[in-house]
This record gives structure tokens, C-alpha cells and sequence, in this order.
């Protein structure tokens, strides 16, 4: 793949026959647009001292779409030509049917600009993210005698897109993107156990692989594994329970972020259809969804139509006020579009997804909300989970959860699971902590088959009557 800026509609697609195709194609449409894509990826997975995996991915391609009304018509290559465009434009051709559409007004233009363009994997030598790798490996084993296995990943890819529309304006970003992650596992007494740490954004490798930065998440896996350890068999039940700040937000973001999307909303499916301007959470609550931060991992500087991202206030003091929008779901609602239509690729239609989705933080010291606890669990750190968007009922794992009795932090539990509905957890809020925090950057959001990477973040949070699954006896 050419190190050469991504300029497809001065190459492969010149703009002056890739226009009036385009044109043609969303004639009598009321949007649609040609997204073009190049992407390159790299990974590096040292495992148990070797260098398990080093990937590098290239791709290239781009989706031509036509809508109109409710109904899109999308059609992706991987070949990139006009060749390509005009049998693209035959499939995409057939949403508009007759036609008699408004072709809809552009993105409004921004000179906004969240996070360099610089190429993350050329920037250091390959020998140079190998031997991070390694120090990682003899570091977290040095820590404690404890460690049996250290797993440690760099990954970075740059995704460079480019957008045109039928009214010619053009829409370019630049994607940078890291991940560092460190795993280690521990053995004492014939028992094991794991634990793990990282992050990244949008940000270069460089902060990544210095050894202050390792050095804290190798400490940190470390940490919850000895954790761990320690841990005994959750209870079960209708507890209190206080989450903890940051990367538990992503139960924040599942049981309720995508609820509260244009799509599910309009098509009724959201258990937060039809309740625009009621209480849906307890008084102090306030949600936004925010892809205007620097450097984030869910930031975007536009979407992927070509909408500036925006700061949008989904909740606020517990009541329902906005949705995330894309254009074809705004249009439809009769709103503005919120610069939340994404998709995974070229080969993929955009939809409403979140971009960083947090709770704001309240008054209380986070400390008294654990002592508030009667009899419940203090849930810190989080693993996987299912949702069904249709009634926001949700199953989460808790992977670093502490028993609290009559405000006593006691020992750890493993095997906890916290089992609920959004809608009824947003309402059993009782206080918000003051120390808001988002998460190290880590997610990966996945709806209707596409994955893409988003930002969490909350207080902690003290709720009442969620379900703890367990198995202590």
C-alpha cells in the first residue's frame, strides 16, 4: 500500500467522472453519498516470552449509497475505479425507485480537529515495539514471584477516509489509533488467576510504550490478578450495589446507550420509544454522548456522512431530552442529525452508534457510598455482557467486585454477575460520586454486525435492587 496521502477522487476516482455517476445514481434520492476508505493495520502479541503474532493489514475500498425515504440502497468494492462506481451505481439505483426526493442539504463544514494524522505504525521501528513488548514480559514477572504467564499486545492502524457527495462537497479525516494491553496470571497454592490493564485513544505509540506508562498497567494486571486470589464465591440476590468510576460505564453504555439511539427509537424497539421529555432516571442523572473530546477512542472529528461530531445531552436531570442521530434517522424524526452516524467500513451503511457515552459525576465522596452499603457488593471492574435493546434487560461480569456488609468493605468475590433492565436501574440511582472519570480506552462496540471503537465513562454510582448472580451457598 502507497505511504501517500489517500486522495481517491484525484486518482483512482477523479472527481470530474466520479461526480456526475454519483449524481446520476441519487437522482430523485433525498441522501446518499461515495465513502472511500484506506486502512492499514498492525499487531504484535508477545505471549509466555515469545512473539506469539505480529499481523499487518491493508484494505482499500469504498460504498456508494442511495436513500431515500426509509429505504437505502448501498453497494461497496474493493476495487476502486470508475469501472467499479458505475456497476456499484446500478444496485445502489434501485432504493431510489421513482424517486421524488429532496436531495437533502451537506454536513455543515468544521475546522475542528481532535487528533493528529500521523501514521502510528510507520512511526517506530518494528525492533523497537518487539523489545517493548519484551521489557513488559520481564517487568510484570519481576513484580511478583507469583506470575506464571505475562501476555502483552501493541496494536495501531490509521484509517484514512474521504467522502463525496452529490452537491460536490468533499469531507476528509485522517484515524489514528492505539492499544496497549498487558495480561498476566498468577499461581499460589495450585490455584490461578488472571488479571489485565491497558488502554490508548487516538494518539501515537510513543506515550504508549514509555515505561511510566507500561509500567502502570503491568502493575495494575498484577493487582487484580493477586486480587483474585483472594477472591471467594459471590453471593446472590437483590442487592445494593455501588459501580465503580470509568470503565464500568459500559454497562452504562449497553443497558442503556443503545436504547437510546435514533434507529431503535423510530422503528419503537427502544424500551425509551415514545418517552421524549418524561423522567427516565432518578433526579441528578445526566448522560451525554460526546465525540468532540482530543484524542478519545470513540472521538471522531466527522462521522462517517460527513457530520462534524458534537457533544449531545441524551438525559438531563433524569429526563429524556435527545437521541444520537444519523442523517436518514434524524430526517425521518424530524430533528438534526447529532454527527453519530458511523460505520465498521467501506463495506458497511452508517447507523446511529455512540462515540464516548458517560454519566456526569454528582456531590458525594465515593468513599460514603460504599459505606452507605447495608449489604450488597462494590463492583469495580467489568467484563463482558448481553443486552437485549428491545427491553434494556442486561447480564454483566464483574471482573474485580468486593461483599460490603453494614458499610464494611470485606473480602473479593469472583463469579459475580449483576443482572437488571436499563430503565429500572437508571430510577434506582441513589447517589452520584464526585470523581467522574471515562475509561483508559479500551471499547469496542458491536451492533447489527459492525464493530466499532467507543469511549466509556461514569461516577461512581450507588443503586438499589439489582441482581447479584453468584454461587456462594
Amino acid at each position: 500500500m502507497e505511504n501517500s496521502a489517500f486522495r481517491p477522487f484525484e486518482t483512482a476516482l477523479p472527481e470530474d467522472e466520479a461526480l456526475p455517476i454519483l449524481q446520476a445514481t441519487l437522482s430523485g434520492a433525498e441522501d446518499g453519498e461515495i465513502f472511500a476508505e484506506r486502512r492499514k493495520s498492525e499487531t504484535l502479541v508477545l505471549d509466555d516470552g515469545r512473539l506469539r503474532s505480529a499481523s499487518y493489514d491493508a484494505s482499500e475500498g469504498f460504498g456508494l449509497r442511495a436513500v431515500n425515504q426509509d429505504v437505502a440502497g448501498y453497494a461497496h468494492s474493493t476495487e476502486v475505479s470508475i469501472a467499479a462506481l458505475k456497476r456499484a451505481s446500478e444496485t445502489a439505483r434501485l432504493a431510489v425507485g421513482a424517486g421524488g426526493g429532496t436531495y437533502a442539504d451537506p454536513p455543515k463544514p468544521t475546522n475542528l480537529k481532535l487528533y493528529t494524522d500521523d501514521d502510528p505504525i510507520g512511526a517506530l521501528p518494528f525492533p523497537v515495539k518487539v523489545e517493548t513488548l519484551r521489557e513488559i514480559d520481564a517487568f510484570a514477572r519481576d513484580l511478583d514471584q507469583r506470575v506464571v504467564q505475562v501476555s502483552a499486545s501493541l496494536a495501531a492502524s490509521l484509517q484514512e477516509v474521504e467522502i463525496l457527495r452529490a452537491d460536490g462537497v468533499r469531507v476528509r479525516d485522517v484515524r489514528p489509533m492505539t492499544r496497549l494491553n498487558v495480561s498476566v496470571i498468577v499461581e499460589q497454592d495450585g490455584r490461578r488467576e488472571s488479571g489485565s490493564a491497558g488502554g490508548g485513544g487516538r494518539v501515537g505509540l510513543d506515550g504508549l510504550i514509555d515505561p511510566r506508562a507500561w509500567q502502570e498497567k503491568a502493575k495494575e494486571a498484577l493487582r487484580i490478578a493477586l486480587v483474585n486470589l483472594e477472591a471467594v464465591p459471590a453471593p446472590a440476590g437483590p442487592m445494593e450495589v455501588v459501580l465503580g468510576p470509568g470503565w464500568p460505564g459500559i454497562l452504562l453504555h449497553e443497558a442503556i446507550g443503545h436504547g437510546l439511539e435514533g434507529d431503535f427509537n423510530r422503528k419503537g424497539s427502544s424500551a425509551f420509544a415514545g418517552l421524549m421529555g418524561q423522567r427516565i432516571a432518578a433526579p441528578g442523572v445526566t448522560v451525554l454522548d460526546d465525540g468532540t473530546i482530543a484524542d478519545r477512542r470513540g472521538s471522531i472529528t466527522v462521522d462517517d456522512e460527513g457530520t462534524p461530531s458534537q457533544k449531545t445531552t441524551l438525559i438531563e436531570d433524569g429526563i429524556l431530552v435527545g437521541f444520537m442521530q444519523d442523517r436518514q434517522n434524524a430526517r425521518l424524526m424530524g430533528v438534526d442529525p447529532t454527527g453519530n452516524g458511523r460505520r465498521e467500513s467501506y463495506a458497511h451503511a452508517p447507523m446511529p452508534r455512540m462515540t464516548n457515552t458517560y454519566m456526569l459525576g454528582g456531590d458525594s465522596d465515593p468513599g460514603d457510598l460504599v459505606a452507605g452499603i447495608k449489604d450488597g457488593i462494590w463492583a469495580v471492574g467489568f467484563g463482558g455482557g448481553q443486552v437485549d435493546i428491545t427491553n434494556g434487560k442486561f447480564v454483566f461480569s464483574c471482573t474485580e467486585a468486593y461483599r460490603v456488609e453494614n458499610g464494611k468493605v470485606g473480602a473479593p468475590v469472583k463469579g459475580a454477575t449483576l443482572i437488571g433492565d436499563g430503565a429500572t436501574a437508571l430510577k434506582q440511582i441513589r447517589a452520584l460520586g464526585n470523581d467522574m472519570e471515562l475509561d483508559p480506552g479500551m471499547g469496542n462496540c458491536g451492533k447489527a454486525g459492525q464493530w466499532v471503537p467507543v469511549g466509556v465513562g461514569q461516577p461512581s454510582v450507588l443503586m438499589d435492587g439489582l441482581t447479584v448472580g453468584g454461587s456462594a451457598t
